[in-house]
């Protein structure tokens, strides 16, 4: 961990520039040609080699800047990825459950990118990224199949993505509709955030459930859980914001990686204004 710059080395980057994936694995080999290899870290780890050609000036102020600044392969910058830089498909529109996503502390939760589906896995699972460095506006989170809008915030230098201090408000009456209105005086909750329903005594059927708050009156809300059939509330319940235990925290995002150089820079004359910079190494910061 060290000096990072929040900057993304420009993308126009020459065709012919070529990246790499490897994982961190240690392996001894003993006499008898037995192998004992230990995987140190479950997360890949990207290089490449890239190449640009560019009007002299540009390439001062661009990628010649990037690495003065960064003092060569001292500190670290963003680097997106043209062939994976979305949880969504590599490359598609995120959602908000494109991943579960891993918890760090209470309310806290890590941004990740799973790798290697479309087969059976090895018993410590599939590998998978934490996403550190999230394009800023386009994080979306889900908790158990509900996508809040508020009530939550993302950190884009971490990727940590954080919850509000949760809100609770104890319930004394619910509506059978098809946007289920709940009574709970004196509540805080605003459209857009989403709450958690347990401890309902009758209405057993929306114990569990999450539902985004469509909108709000000073002593109930509405929201957009269709309770029409369910049975008729009897008394109790609680009506949480926060995630609550069991509630799978899903989330999804375009990213960039954190990368530092990891050669000596070198550029060559084609003509009076056009320098061509080649084979320049950079290699993914696993903990930036």
């Amino acid at each position: 961990m060290g000096a990072f710059l929040e900057e993304r080395l420009p993308v126009n980057v020459r065709m012919g520039s070529s990246f790499s994936e490897q994982y961190e694995v240690e392996i001894t080999t003993t006499a008898s040609g037995v192998e004992y290899r230990k995987l140190t870290h479950p997360h890949p780890v990207r290089s490449g080699n890239i190449n640009f050609t560019m009007l002299r000036d540009d390439l001062a102020t661009q990628v010649l800047g990037l690495y003065h600044r960064a003092y060569g392969t001292y500190a670290g910058f963003r680097v997106k990825c043209v062939d994976d830089f979305s949880t969504y498909q590599d490359r598609g529109v995120p959602t908000a459950f494109d991943y579960t996503l891993t918890l760090v502390s209470a309310g806290v939760y890590q941004l990740v990118k799973g790798y290697g589906t479309g087969g059976t896995p090895l018993g410590i699972g599939l590998p998978y990224r934490n996403l550190y460095k999230p394009v800023a506006g386009t994080t979306v989170v889900g908790v158990n199949s509900v996508a809040p809008t508020l009530g939550w915030s993302v950190n884009t230098t971490t990727g940590l993505v954080t919850f509000d201090a949760n809100k609770t408000r104890a319930i004394t009456a619910i509506s059978k509709a098809v946007q289920a209105v709940v009574t709970c005086a004196g509540h805080t909750f605003v459209a857009g955030e989403s709450v958690h329903f347990s401890g309902v005594v009758g209405m057993t059927e929306i114990n569990g459930l999450r539902g985004k708050v469509l909108s709000t009156l000073a002593g109930s809300i509405t929201v957009d859980i269709n309770s029409s059939g369910f049975s008729n509330y009897t008394s109790g319940g609680t009506a949480n914001t926060r995630p609550q235990a069991g509630e799978v925290v899903s989330g999804g995002c375009y990213f960039d990686l954190p990368c530092r150089f990891n050669s000596k820079i070198e550029s060559s004359s084609l003509s009076a204004d056009v320098r061509d910079l080649g084979s320049l190494e950079i290699l993914e910061l696993v903990r930036p």
